[in-house]
C-alpha cells in the first residue's frame, strides 16, 4: 500500500492509496489546496471544515460544468485571474451552498 503526505491549508494530512498512485493523489490534493489559497486570500480565514468544504465545492462545480459541457462559474486561475465581482459571486453561491449543507 502507497503512502503520501499532502497538505492542503497549512496542515498537513497522510493518505493511503494504491501503490503507484502517490503522484496522482499529491497531484488532486496539490489542486485542492489551489482552491483552499484562492479562498483564503479573497475571504479571509475560516475553519479547516469549512475551507475544505468551499474548496471541495468549487472543485465539484467544475467538475459538473465540464461533464455537462458548459463552463464553470468562473475560469480557472491558469487562464484569468478573477476580478472583485467574479469572487463576490462565487462566495455568494458558496456560501448559500454551504448554508444549505450546514441545514
Amino acid at each position: 500500500m502507497g503512502q503520501v503526505r499532502v497538505g492542503i491549508g497549512g496542515r498537513s494530512y497522510p493518505l493511503s492509496c494504491g501503490d503507484g498512485e502517490e503522484e496522482h493523489i499529491a497531484a488532486l490534493a496539490a489542486m485542492l489546496s489551489a482552491k483552499a489559497d484562492e479562498l483564503t486570500a479573497a475571504i479571509g480565514t475560516m475553519s479547516e471544515p469549512r475551507l475544505l468544504l468551499m474548496a471541495g465545492i468549487q472543485v465539484a462545480d467544475e467538475l459538473f460544468a465540464a461533464r455537462n459541457g458548459g463552463a464553470a462559474t468562473r475560469a480557472a486561475p491558469e487562464t484569468k485571474a478573477p476580478d472583485d465581482a467574479g469572487y463576490a459571486a462565487l462566495l455568494a453561491r458558496v456560501e448559500a451552498l454551504t448554508a444549505a449543507l450546514d441545514g
